[in-house]
């Protein structure tokens, strides 16, 4: 689609937000219930994966430490698929965790892509 060339920096830098901004109401959920209430009682490991949810998803957002903050979301939702989805069946479409193993790997790749347009990184190098 020819229209679309030349967009590339643009759209990645929009899905790295918007991945950013999703995850981080994922930990906005659980800590303060906003805009549902969380379904479950935190215990410690909800508590970590919320922590990192919060702040990861933001310094995403940001573009700020970007490829730690996506790496270390990356490994949250890989544990968080095995220990919460993964556990039920092998499979996302059966277990629910489609939206999990996806942030596990548009968060690696953002890991190894970096900040990108629009962040914090990339207006600091100028």
């Amino acid at each position: 689609m020819k229209f679309l060339d030349g967009f590339g920096e643009q759209a990645y830098a929009l899905l790295r937000i918007v991945a950013g901004l999703l995850f981080l109401a994922h930990g906005v959920q659980k800590f303060f219930n906003f805009p549902v209430a969380f379904p479950m009682p935190l215990n410690p490991m909800l508590m970590a994966a919320g922590a990192i949810e919060i702040v990861a998803g933001g310094l995403i957002v940001l573009g700020l430490f970007t490829r730690p903050a996506a790496f270390l979301a990356s490994g949250m939702a890989a544990v968080g698929y095995w220990v919460a989805h993964g556990a039920k069946n092998p499979f996302p479409i059966v277990n629910g965790g489609e939206t999990i193993a996806l942030y596990c790997f548009i968060f690696l790749f953002i890991a190894t892509r970096g900040a990108g347009i629009w962040s914090v990184e990339g207006a600091t190098k100028k």
